[in-house]
């Protein structure tokens, strides 16, 4: 048996708010990816008059490290978004202008000109009206995507079981290791995470994930708590490691166990969405990712919403790396094409043209861009500068303490 390892459960949200603000300290782009509830904030007290687009799904977060390439439950891959926790139905505008942020920071990180984000933004508006007239899902997705999504593509589809494990959880044997990343649980969350996978109609669903049967056999092996990302502060977050089937066909499964908390992003005011949480992320994942959402899980653990996720070997994250001139240009016309498509599938005829024409008519005789997104971005690249520099400032000062 496992060793309690620190910190007790107690003990979690003070180490989860070190890792976070320890993250958030790396870059421009890190702090914009953490800094979600800030977005919406600013957002709504800035100046910019931003169109209201059709009620759709949208993510909410946006944010290019939230795109890439997801496998659907038979192994295919396409880039998607990768991360609804934040999913509403709202304005398309919203994501449109999250992700223009994400990627203008990513190119200051790159060392790149004023001019690149000047046309980061041009090709960001050409990509998403792509999207919305479906072009962007048209031919084998390799063949236009931009380099770094194509390595990104090579490496997903001849990945397996043994390159996540390694990868997760830095060995293939079948548990959990604890450690800096899995920490260990309470007797009263273990017993909750087996009385849930004991489920029937939850054995069912991750049964039949991978094209597996629903009647085989499910069985917990490890758990453990799970540090992990940015935005993950307080949260249940758990890693649980299954056994799918008996006999020379029995398979390994690593499921994460995430809990749905109410959203920053503002929702449409004549939406109705599911009350229930992780209801809402489960639907809004199918109705934007549709590779993600079959492979989801809407169910309660200990009286709290959670999403079940089985991880893939194929799933992998666009890190922000150095790119080019080129390839930052390249990626936001392809990433705004990924999101037009997502919000497309959702429009109808009319509201479609609608939002196009929208589009159009807001953009200047000089720029494509409309006035709105290019304003709406570089005040919020200006507030978010300032807002780094002083979490920096926060972050040395406690440090030096």
């Amino acid at each position: 048996m496992k060793k309690p390892n620190w910190p007790h459960p107690e003990e979690r949200a003070d180490r989860l708010r070190d890792a976070r603000n320890v993250k958030m300290a790396r870059s421009t782009h890190a702090y914009v990816r953490g800094s979600t509830v800030k977005f919406y904030e600013w957002l709504e007290a800035s100046a910019a008059r931003i169109p209201e687009g059709p009620s759709v799904w949208i993510c909410g977060d946006c944010h290019m490290g939230n795109l890439g390439p997801l496998s659907d439950a038979k192994g295919r891959v396409a880039v998607q978004i990768r991360d609804l926790d934040q999913t509403v139905i709202g304005n398309p505008a919203h994501d449109l202008i999250r992700l223009g942020l994400s990627l203008a920071s990513s190119a200051r990180g790159s060392d790149l000109p004023g001019i690149a984000t000047v046309q980061i933004f041009e090709h960001l508006i050409a990509g998403y009206l792509m999207g919305l007239e479906g072009k962007a899902s048209r031919g084998r997705e390799s063949d236009w995507a931009p380099k770094p999504i194509r390595r990104l593509l090579a490496q997903s589809v001849v990945r397996r079981w043994r390159h996540l494990a390694e990868e997760r959880l830095d060995t293939v044997r079948p548990e959990v290791p604890l450690g800096k990343r899995f920490w260990s649980v309470t007797d009263d969350e273990r017993k909750g995470i087996d009385a849930l996978f004991a489920e029937p109609d939850i054995d069912a669903a991750i049964s039949k994930l991978q094209g597996r049967s629903a009647a085989e056999r499910v069985e917990v092996l490890d758990v453990a708590y799970w540090m992990k990302g940015c935005s993950s502060l307080g949260r249940l977050r758990y890693a649980v490691m299954l056994s799918v089937g008996d006999g020379p066909d029995k398979s390994l499964c690593l499921v994460d166990v995430k809990e749905a908390v109410a959203t920053a992003a503002p929702r449409a005011t004549d939406a109705a969405m599911p009350r229930d949480n992780a209801v809402r992320v489960v639907t809004g994942a199918k109705a934007l990712s549709p590779n993600l959402g079959e492979r989801m899980v809407a169910c309660r653990l200990n009286d709290r919403a959670v999403v079940l996720r089985e991880l893939m070997p194929q799933d992998l994250k666009l890190e922000a790396e150095h790119f080019t001139e080129e390839e930052s240009t390249q990626l936001a016309s392809y990433l705004a094409g990924v999101v037009g498509l997502a919000h497309r599938r959702q429009m109808e005829p009319d509201a479609l043209r609608s939002w196009r024409s929208e589009l159009a008519r807001a953009r200047s005789r000089t720029l494509d861009a409309p006035s709105w997104l290019w304003s709406s971005i570089v005040e919020l690249i200006s507030i978010h500068e300032s807002a780094y520099l002083n979490h920096c400032r926060q972050f040395a000062l406690r440090e030096a303490a």
